[in-house]
């Protein structure tokens, strides 16, 4: 009888078990099908990263986005832009023996050798050639230094408000840095070049130096078949001692482009796989949407019209609605009422009246100089007149 006891309560032991564990794999598929739909973020181990919407600026992630940090050859992006807008691409460069004498990931161009500057901006930003960094920045300013002051002042203006750049490669120096913001900003700014988005996206080019002739290959291993991604449409890659592996990718799926930058990864693959939970966020959970040219709204009987296009980026679980303030400013929020993006309208009916006042002051201009013509000119006939009369009373005295 006690046998049988123990069978049946080892029996409903199993039972139990196995009630258990299958409810345990309910909790645990349920968490994973919850996490699928609710935007849940990427695991990041990089020290610092931002994802952001290339065409909007909108974030989409961030982790310590304003903590300055040293870039490496992230740097070589501000510097090919800068290159670009203030240099003239089919200008030959000599190389001066500074250049040739960087340490570091080099092109081995030779003293002396004469490159034009479209070809050092496509081995800088391929081949991270330190020394096509350092002949770009002589030939720009005369010396590094100067080089280095005159592309803080531009980043500046462009927005960067946590960057401060010693050299035009990345080398490490202490008082070299930037943030992972500022890196997306100017990524997102040197995008809408086109020579710049050319070669930022260049897989392999023919290298016919002085003394090394080769095919480059980009060293963004996303751009390559070593581990392709879809829709990588650019990248740099960079690495000191001291900033760990740094990275920045550019993609492109569907209707979203985005940016990702990762900044002091321990290893190589930490930082490929961060950007990859990155670009697979991105592309996941959001969307961008855009407002056409010529868009009109009117309130209050006042019209309000968008400029030009307009983009703003959602979740895909996100429902918005569109409201426009009585001074036109266009608010974009969720079904949470969170403010997604705003931008300010212009006002066509204060254009209109400015417009209508102007024509009238014109008017009223031509009508006083076209009254002022007759003055002058009944003023001038009269005064003939008047000399005739009295050169005649002379004549008859």
């Amino acid at each position: 009888m006690g046998r049988l006891i123990s069978m049946e309560y080892n029996f409903m032991k199993k039972i139990f078990a196995t009630i258990l564990i299958i409810f345990l794999l309910c909790i645990i598929f349920n968490s994973k099908m919850i996490g699928a739909v609710s935007n849940e973020e990427p695991l990041i181990a990089s020290e610092a990263a931002i994802l952001i919407d290339e065409k909007s600026g909108q974030i989409l992630f961030e982790k310590n986005p304003d903590q300055k940090m040293n870039p490496a050859s992230l740097t070589k992006i501000a510097t090919a832009i800068y290159a670009i807008e203030r240099g003239n691409l089919e200008d030959v460069v000599t190389v001066s023996e500074n250049a040739r004498e960087i340490e570091g990931t080099r092109v081995y161009l030779e003293t002396g050798e004469r490159v034009k500057l479209r070809k050092l901006v496509q081995g800088l930003l391929i081949n991270s050639g330190n020394d096509a960094g350092v002949a770009i920045a002589e030939y720009l300013d005369g010396s590094e230094q100067q080089f280095a002051n005159n592309l803080n002042k531009y980043l500046q203006n462009i927005g960067l408000q946590d960057t401060n750049f010693v050299n035009p490669h990345g080398l490490y120096h202490i008082d070299h840095k930037t943030t992972a913001r500022d890196l997306a900003k100017i990524t997102q700014y040197a995008m809408k070049n086109n020579d710049f988005r050319e070669i930022f996206g260049t897989k392999e080019l023919q290298w016919d130096g002085e003394s090394w002739d080769t095919t480059l290959y980009t060293h963004h291993k996303l751009l390559r078949e070593e581990i392709p991604y879809e829709g990588v449409t650019g990248g740099k890659t960079g690495f000191v001692d001291q900033s760990g592996f740094t990275l920045i990718t550019t993609a492109t799926k569907s209707d979203l482009s985005v940016i990702a930058v990762t900044l002091k990864a321990q290893t190589e693959d930490i930082a490929y796989h961060d950007t990859v939970d990155l670009l697979d966020y991105g592309f996941d959970y959001f969307t961008t949407e855009d407002i056409p040219e010529g868009q009109r709204y009117e309130i209050n009987n006042r019209l309000f019209i968008s400029n030009e296009t307009l983009h703003f980026t959602i979740s895909k679980n996100d429902t918005i609605t569109k409201h426009v303030t009585d001074n036109g400013l266009l608010e974009i929020r969720n079904q949470n009422q969170d403010l997604i993006a705003s931008f300010q309208l212009v006002n066509v009916t204060q254009l209109k009246e400015n417009v209508e006042y102007m024509k009238e002051a014109k008017e009223d201009s031509i009508k006083k100089q076209n009254e002022n013509k007759y003055l002058i000119l009944f003023g001038s006939i009269l005064i003939i007149c008047l000399l005739l009369l009295e050169n005649r009373r002379i004549k008859r005295s």
